[in-house]
C-alpha cells in the first residue's frame, strides 16, 4: 500500500497515478482538502481523509509519498524509523517515464527558464511536456502520457526526498537565501538540497549553471 501525504496538485497527483498503475492507495491530509481535488478522489475511487492523520493506517504502508510542501514531521520521522521509503512525488513519477529529463532548479528564473526551454522544444517539433512546480504535478501529466522530452522546474522542497531521479540535462540558475527556515536557518542545507538535481547524473548527462554565482562556485 503507497500512502499519500497531502492532496495538493503534487499529491493528488501522484495518487492518480499511483492508483493507475495498481496501487493500493492512501491519501491523507491534516488540513482541509479543495473541493476540486475531493472530487477527482472520489472520482478515482481513492481512499482519502482530511483533517487528521490516520497513523496507523499511514505507518502500515510500503510506501510513503510526502507532498513538498510538508516538513519533516515527526509522523516522517517515524515512518523512516520503521523503514517504509519516503519519496517525493517527483521520485515516484520518474520510476513510470522513459523520456529524458530537462530539470531546472535556482532561487530565481525558474519559471521564465522552464517554460522558455519548453518553447524552444515545442516549436522546434520535439514531443515534450512542461511540468513539477509549474501548472500540472509531473505525476498528474503522466496518467495522461509518456513524453520523449520532459522539462521540470523544481524547487528545493521536490529534490529532498529523490532517490534514483536522474535528469538528462540538470540546470541551476543561482542560489540565495531562501525558505531557510525549512533548512534550520542553514544556508549551505538550502545548497545542498538544490545541489541533489546532480547526483544521480553519469559521463552522458549534463549539468549547466551559472559560473559566476558565488555558491555554485565554491561547490
Amino acid at each position: 500500500m503507497i500512502a499519500v501525504l497531502g492532496a495538493g496538485e503534487s499529491g493528488v497527483g501522484a495518487a492518480l497515478l499511483a492508483k493507475q498503475k495498481g496501487y493500493d492507495v492512501f491519501v491523507s491530509d491534516s488540513g482541509s482538502v479543495k473541493n476540486h481535488f475531493q472530487n477527482e478522489l472520489v472520482s478515482a475511487g481513492l481512499e482519502w481523509e482530511q483533517g487528521e492523520h490516520n497513523e496507523e493506517k499511514i505507518l502500515s504502508a510500503n510506501l510513503l509519498i510526502k507532498s513538498p510542501g510538508i516538513p519533516e514531521t515527526k509522523l516522517v520521522t517515524k515512518a523512516r524509523a520503521k523503514g517504509i521509503e519516503v519519496l517525493s512525488e517527483i521520485e515516484f513519477a520518474s520510476r513510470f517515464s522513459e523520456g529524458r529529463i530537462i530539470a531546472i532548479t535556482g532561487t530565481n528564473g525558474k519559471t521564465t527558464t522552464a517554460s522558455l526551454t519548453y518553447y524552444i522544444l515545442k516549436s522546434a517539433g520535439f514531443d515534450v511536456a512542461l511540468a513539477g512546480n509549474i501548472g500540472e504535478s509531473f505525476a498528474r501529466r503522466l496518467t495522461h502520457s509518456d513524453r520523449d522530452y520532459w522539462v521540470l522546474e523544481l524547487s528545493s522542497f521536490q529534490l529532498d526526498d529523490i532517490h534514483h531521479f536522474k535528469p538528462h540535462i540538470a540546470m541551476i540558475l543561482n542560489l540565495s537565501p531562501d525558505h531557510l527556515d525549512r533548512y534550520a536557518g542553514d544556508m549551505e542545507q538550502y545548497v545542498a538540497s538544490k545541489m541533489r538535481i546532480t547526483e544521480n547524473q553519469t559521463h552522458e548527462d549534463y549539468f549547466v549553471y551559472w559560473e559566476k554565482d558565488e555558491w555554485l562556485k565554491r561547490i
